[in-house]
């Protein structure tokens, strides 16, 4: 996952300037906006964690370290998928489920018969990359090699049972992106219920105010 693809680093809208040509404070409805994706972030991110730490280490725990490492993990699946539509989410959805299953078959056949080597990670990367992009998605090819590199490194980290790491991984990422796509639809409904609210007070001050911009 890349920085570009989470919702807090994605290019900003257009601010207004001031004569300067320095952008300026942003609109109130601008703000508002923002303050609504970056909670609806913060608490999907909050229940991402939670699901994966409380839940499916209850369900299989190979160790304390590895279940927080699966809370961030979906953590992070959250952040790819929540964007600032929900046709985009579920487009980043689709795209982190490809690209974790392509590593997930790799890594697994690999893992189930030989332990970590630093080759095996260099060429599990490649063909990790070259898997998805065989398959049409060459912009899945960056997910699919960080994906992979983690579910090795892990492995070297806790080498018994290693096999298990991309079984658990996946697991994280599908909590991680369903939390992820229902609150990019929450985000939606709730910024459509703020719009719809807001504009009877703007059509009031276009009336009071005729000769300002509402």
């Amino acid at each position: 996952m890349t920085p570009a693809s989470s919702p807090v680093t994605q290019p900003a809208r257009e601010r207004s300037t001031r004569p300067t040509g320095r952008p300026g404070w942003p609109q109130p409805r601008e703000a508002r906006t923002a303050v609504v994706e970056c909670a609806v972030l913060a608490v999907a991110c909050l229940i991402s964690y939670w699901l994966t730490r409380n839940l499916l280490s209850r369900v299989y725990s190979v160790s304390r370290d590895d279940d927080l490492l699966g809370g961030m993990w979906a953590v992070l699946a959250t952040i790819f998928v929540l964007r600032d539509s929900y046709g985009k989410s579920v487009a980043a959805a689709v795209s982190r489920i490809s690209a974790t299953c392509v590593s997930f078959v790799l890594c697994l056949i690999y893992l189930a018969f030989l332990p970590f080597h630093a080759w095996a990670l260099a060429v599990l990367v490649g063909a990790s990359a070259l898997a998805v992009m065989l398959l049409g998605r060459p912009g899945d090819a960056v997910t699919a090699g960080i994906t992979t590199a983690v579910i090795l490194v892990v492995a070297a980290v806790s080498p018994q049972d290693a096999w298990q790491q991309p079984i658990l991984r996946l697991a994280d990422t599908i909590v991680g992106v369903a939390v992820g796509a229902l609150a990019a639809w929450t985000g939606m409904q709730v910024k459509s219920f703020l719009s719809a609210r807001s504009a009877p007070r703007q059509a009031m001050s276009r009336i009071t105010n005729p000769g300002q911009d509402g």
